[in-house]
This record gives structure tokens, C-alpha cells and sequence, in this order.
């Protein structure tokens, strides 16, 4: 049995990240399930979000403002935080020990996938630093082959300016994702980083 707009919204559910075959049948059926005000709603919700919801002007990460709610924070440390993606700053942040700002890529040095330092969000960083008055970047990219291709690509850049460049501790094991480790092993990681 072949019902076209079924099978479109189960194309569509499985292009998310994550998400099989399988699963997307799931929320196709699910949401064929739901009153019509109920998926309405659902869709005005990635409407909006998708409108509203754009990259922080200083640090790249998601706001809904012109500056995020991070950056905009008074008594903030001389220190930025470097991340991957915008789900890297909310792990950290949900640990509530990290009191710097941060800075988002947008992606990673990977040269399989045809991304260059150009690629990703690093000329910024490097005006920041100057501009803030840094004392200290961590970089907190996921500790596998592009995360530490990254960092040393950033620390390389960062050393001439006399700014401390550290890279969080490897309590977070190799080939993970910051966004899956546990807040007690991401607080270690962040109090345990080293120079690079």
C-alpha cells in the first residue's frame, strides 16, 4: 500500500539526524495520529523557530536576540570557550562552572568532508582574542581525529598573539560527543584541561 503524502512525511522525518527508516514510520504515524490543531501547531513551531532563531552576532551561537543571553552576561571571565556546535554550549553550560563566553565553529577541520580552516568559524575567534583582551581560550572540540586537528590548528594561530590556549582533559573518551557525556565528566574534563 503506497500513500504518497505518508510517504513523503516519512522522507522528510528520516533526514533528521539519527533518525532510520524505522523511526521515521514512527513519527509519520504518530503525528497522522494527532488532531489537525496539534500538528498545526507543531509545524508553527519549526516555522518560527526557523524565522526567529539565528547566530549570535559575537559568538556564533543560536539566539533569538541580537546578542545571546551568554555574551550578554555582566562579570564575565576573560576566557572563551570554543565548541563545535551550538548543542556544545548548552552541555556546558548545564554544568554551571564555566564563567567565560564562548565560540562556536560551526564545524570542524575535516579534510575527508573538504573542510579547510576557512570552512568553519575561526577568523573571528582570532579578533575577538585581540579585541576582548583574552587570557585564556580552551578549546573544547570532541576529542577524536577532527576535534584535535582543530585544536591545534587554533592553538597554532592563537600562541603568537601571547594568549593561553588549553584543551579540555581527556576524562571525555575518544570518538565520543560532548552533547552525550555526563555533566560530572564534562565539569572534570573542564577543570582538568591542559595547555596545548
Amino acid at each position: 500500500m503506497e500513500i504518497e503524502s505518508l510517504d513523503r512525511l516519512i522522507n522528510e522525518f528520516s533526514k533528521l539526524p539519527g533518525v532510520g527508516k524505522k523511526t521515521a514510520q514512527r513519527y509519520a504515524y504518530f503525528l497522522l495520529t494527532q488532531s489537525e490543531e496539534e500538528v498545526k501547531n507543531f509545524a508553527t513551531s519549526m516555522i518560527d523557530a526557523k524565522q526567529k532563531i539565528h547566530f549570535c552576532k559575537i559568538c556564533a551561537n543560536f539566539t533569538d536576540k541580537e546578542i545571546c543571553d551568554v555574551c550578554a552576561r555582566p562579570n564575565k571571565a576573560p576566557i572563551i570557550c570554543v565548541v563545535k556546535e551550538p548543542k556544545d554550549v548548552l552541555a556546558i553550560e548545564k554544568v554551571r562552572e564555566f564563567n567565560g563566553s564562548y565560540h562556536v565553529l560551526h564545524g570542524v577541520i575535516n579534510p575527508l568532508e573538504n573542510k579547510g580552516p576557512n570552512d568553519i568559524n575561526i577568523r573571528s575567534l582570532l579578533t575577538r582574542v585581540k579585541d576582548e583582551k583574552i587570557e585564556e581560550v580552551i578549546v573544547a572540540t570532541n576529542p577524536d581525529v577532527e576535534g584535535e586537528a582543530t585544536a591545534m590548528y587554533i592553538a597554532n594561530l592563537l600562541k603568537p598573539l601571547g594568549v593561553k590556549v588549553s584543551r579540555i582533559a581527556q576524562g571525555i573518551s575518544m570518538g565520543s560527543e560532548l552533547e552525550y557525556t555526563d555533566a560530572v565528566t564534562l565539569s572534570k574534563a573542564l577543570s582538568s584541561r591542559r595547555e596545548i
